[in-house]
């Protein structure tokens, strides 16, 4: 008798052994600024939200164990890539996501392709991660300074403001966002009178904004993110720039940036986002348990990019029942829809450019103001295929040319 209880028990153990064994290991990396001036944006929020996904996911349910680190880049790209690599090589970790900072996330990118991992970007504004340096391993999903541009850039100029001075952070962020907001003035008509690069981060725009506001241009740009947004826009009150007649464009700001500066500082600025906590039922549910678990601060864009964009890679991943080809895994991802309650149903181009509505927001006046995350009215949606670049634009070389792809079906035996 005690012999059959120690076979049942042994084979019971064998057989959780077993199960346990059949489910696949999935290790994820959200790598963010924790302690910089973009923490606000992403930081230890990025995290929650992907602590969500996987809840939300149900990995137990799909064969999945899945298991969460995080580090801070310290907006160096050094750091990030060092970091990567060693996530990559020693610690098992599949797939990074989030890294705002441009000049970080490229560095994260090339690293990723190297091992080839996968690397979802919600935090990083540079469109060259979808155009000349677009990777097999990349997605890109929350915004980019394409999108940025054609939505405040666009409507700033239809609101007459075609005479632009940027105040510009000297990292490939700002300079891609400067050089994308141009081009699209350039376009309609308008003009760029000048520009000023500020030290990344930056303490004092005191000077960058009184060579703006001598400049005469109908719109000053700012082509900053962050800390550095948030104090710009503070010494522009200061300084009475928008009092003196002209306007002032935050062309990446996040509703953690405008929560800080109240709509007292900031009411009537106009900027872009692809997420606000407010938009509907599905946003307002899952921004109440993000609140819930954080403080009582609502998510910000990048943050909710991050709980999108896990939730769909676990998709992929289960789908394949594998993590260790990061191509592939990237590729399923882009051939499986995309639906979530914070983004919708879109699509992921064949650049790894995630499409989804674009909003152009306006601060509200503090007595349109009901509650301190009452923060944005919205003035237009602008559709996904109108905010991006077009994909044959980007200069992407995973992007088949028409005449190359005709070629290649013609040599096919």
């Amino acid at each position: 008798m005690r012999a059959r209880v120690l076979l049942t028990a042994l084979l019971a153990g064998l057989a959780t052994s077993v199960a346990a064994s059949a489910e696949t290991l999935v290790k994820i990396g959200v790598l963010n600024d924790r302690s910089g001036v973009y923490a606000d944006i992403s930081g230890e929020g990025s995290v929650v939200a992907a602590r969500m996904a996987v809840e939300d996911f149900r990995p137990k349910a799909h064969d999945l164990a899945v298991e969460i680190v995080s580090g801070d880049h310290q907006n160096k790209p050094a750091v990030g890539a060092a970091l990567a690599r060693t996530w990559y090589d020693r610690e098992g970790v599949d797939a990074i996501f989030d890294v705002p900072t441009s000049s970080v996330a490229l560095a994260v990118h090339q690293v990723t392709r190297e091992r080839n991992k996968v690397f979802v970007d919600s935090g990083a504004g540079t469109a060259d991660l979808t155009g000349p340096q677009c990777s097999p391993n990349t997605v890109h999903w929350t915004f980019d300074t394409v999108a940025l541009a054609n939505g405040t850039g666009g409507a700033m100029v239809k609101r007459g403001g075609d005479t632009w001075f940027f105040v510009t952070a000297d990292y490939a962020f700002g300079e891609a966002v400067q050089r994308d907001t141009t081009a699209l003035i350039l376009r309609q008509g308008g003009k760029v009178v000048g520009a000023v690069k500020t030290p990344f981060p930056a303490s004092d725009f005191a000077p960058s904004l009184r060579q703006a506001q001598g400049s005469g241009a109908k719109v000053i740009g700012l082509a900053n993110a962050g800390g550095d947004t948030i104090g710009a826009v503070r010494e522009a009150a200061r300084l009475k720039v928008t009092e003196g007649g002209q306007a002032l464009a935050g062309l990446l700001i996040f509703s953690s940036d405008i929560h800080a500066l109240t709509p007292k500082v900031a009411q009537g600025l106009v900027l872009t986002e692809p997420f606000y906590w407010d938009l509907n039922d599905a946003t307002r549910s899952f921004s109440d348990r993000f609140a819930r678990q954080f403080g009582g601060r609502k998510p910000t864009a990048a943050q909710a990019g991050v709980y999108a964009g896990v939730l769909h890679y676990l998709k992929a991943v289960a789908a394949l029942r594998m993590t260790s080809d990061g191509a592939r895994v990237v590729a399923t991802m882009k051939e499986i829809p995309t639906d979530d309650p914070l983004f919708g149903k879109g699509t992921i181009r064949p650049d790894g450019r995630k499409i989804h509505d674009m909003y152009l927001f306006e601060v509200k006046k503090p007595a349109e103001s009901k509650g301190e995350w009452d923060l944005y009215r919205v003035l237009a949606t602008i559709p996904g295929t109108e905010a991006f670049r077009p994909l044959d634009q980007g200069g992407c070389p995973l992007v088949a040319k028409p005449e190359k792809a005709a070629q290649a079906a013609g040599a096919r035996p």
